[in-house]
């Protein structure tokens, strides 16, 4: 039984109610504390400074026990970025090191940073930045091999640009980067992954069994996209996603075009399970960031406002992927996704054994989770998901594989939660309080 309209939260259940933070910050339950890691202006061991608006983040083992926390970044020019107020600092990196130099006026401001975190101390031995030049790095996801795969959220043409305010831009974006963790101050190639798709991004999530990465697509009107990559990361083995790949959109079999975002009436039930297909797209280049509208025209589904995305491998079960649609459902309050690989998943086989996609929970009660976005799987097996909203509470939410919710925390910022994600210890949960421009870590009594 999933949570539906007429379901109840599981309330303080799972580790009690929150305490009011006397420094009016992170509301959070009894015997849990949280610590300010990094602030937007910090200046790094690169002699660069911590951009603005912190979104997604995975973590990776680092050498002696160490964490690395890549963080993306969803700033633009405007932005508080890393160069300083008048770029002043881009000596430290060189125009030619960055994705897009704006012709030398307003360079790209997103890219990610890396923080090496020891969660023995609880204390950051550095932080740096590990992709420059790059826009609105939304989210993105961590690779079975190790490394980071960050999203833009726009698809801006080379021009001039007025978004609030005037900017240059050189090149086309609306890519995917991959960006390699390290321990020392390095900064990743930033070379486009071209054959994934050019569309406003937001996550991924790789099959470790097949190689496939799922892809959402931020917009009211977005498709949930596929990319088997030609040269898969599989048996420990990295993936090389410059080789090319084939870039697909998710279709429901049977039911060609369907409406996945139970707006104007209820075409998908909680808990129904959907045979899915997936249709090839050319052009994955997509110049005139058409892809989903040539989808659409195939046959492919439409969802809400693709956000959070992670990949779930239960004990017990074949491995899922989860996924938020943020303004989906009959009160455009958010749904939860569950997409379940075929055992054939990008093979010929598929065809007589589909993957299922199966809408996990529709609260449509803003009491339980609202707007929901970025995404993780906590250690135990529930999800934590990031409310995208503001008002008084702003929430981390769990999500048991019940689909019963449960409030972990609650922001003073009024602002967005973001890149949730735990230490691969277990013992540290990650977090961005991105309007204040924060990240936090939080450590308590998680044995449940």
């Amino acid at each position: 039984q999933h949570a539906s309209a007429a379901s109840t939260s599981i309330g303080a259940t799972r580790f009690g109610p929150l305490i009011p933070d006397p420094q009016g910050l992170l509301d959070l339950p009894e015997k849990f504390t949280y610590r300010i890691i990094s602030r937007i202006g910090d200046e790094m061991a690169d002699g660069l400074l911590v951009s603005s608006a912190p979104d997604g983040m995975a973590t990776f083992n680092g050498p002696d026990g160490v964490t690395l926390l890549v963080r993306n970044h969803e700033a633009m020019p405007g932005m508080a970025g890393p160069f300083g107020k008048n770029n002043e600092r881009i000596g430290k990196v060189g125009y030619e090191r960055l994705f897009d130099d704006g012709n030398q006026k307003t360079p790209g401001l997103g890219g990610t940073t890396t923080v090496v975190f020891d969660t023995r101390t609880q204390s950051v031995v550095r932080q740096f930045q590990s992709l420059a030049g790059t826009e609105r790095n939304c989210a993105g996801g961590p690779t079975p091999w190790g490394t980071w795969i960050t999203c833009e959220e726009t698809t801006d043409k080379p021009g001039s640009i007025r978004d609030d305010h005037d900017f240059e831009v050189a090149k086309a974006h609306g890519y995917n980067f991959e960006v390699f963790p390290t321990v020392k101050p390095t900064l990743s190639e930033p070379r486009p992954l071209v054959a994934m798709g050019r569309f406003r991004h937001e996550a991924v999530a790789v099959d470790p069994l097949s190689g496939a990465i799922y892809q959402t697509e931020d917009l009211d009107s977005g498709a949930i996209y596929r990319f088997l990559p030609e040269k898969p990361g599989l048996e420990g083995a990295a993936a090389d996603l410059h080789a090319g790949g084939k870039l697909q959109a998710l279709a429901v079999v049977g039911q060609d075009k369907l409406d996945t975002r139970n707006w104007h009436k209820q075409e998908v039930e909680v808990g129904q399970k959907l045979k899915v297909r997936w249709i090839d797209l050319k052009s994955p280049e997509s110049p005139d960031d058409d892809l989903r509208h040539r989808a659409f025209a195939l046959g492919a589904a439409k969802f809400a406002r693709g956000e959070g995305m992670w990949h779930v491998q239960a004990i017990d079960e074949p491995g899922a992927v989860y996924f938020a649609c943020t303004s989906g459902g009959r009160e455009e309050l958010g749904q939860i996704w569950k997409y379940t690989p075929s055992p054939s998943e990008g093979q010929p086989g598929e065809t007589s054994e589909p993957g299922t996609l199966e809408l996990f929970i529709e609260p449509n009660d803003s009491n339980l989770i609202q707007n929901a976005d970025n995404l993780t799987v906590a250690p135990w097996g529930d999800l934590i998901v990031c409310e995208d909203r503001s008002g008084s509470e702003v929430r981390l939410v769990g999500v048991t594989p019940l689909g019963e919710c449960y409030t972990f925390a609650n922001n003073h910022v009024k602002g967005e939660f973001a890149g949730a994600c735990f230490s691969p210890d277990g013992s540290t949960l990650f977090v961005n309080l991105q309007s204040d421009g924060k990240t936090v870590a939080i450590t308590g009594p998680w044995g449940v």
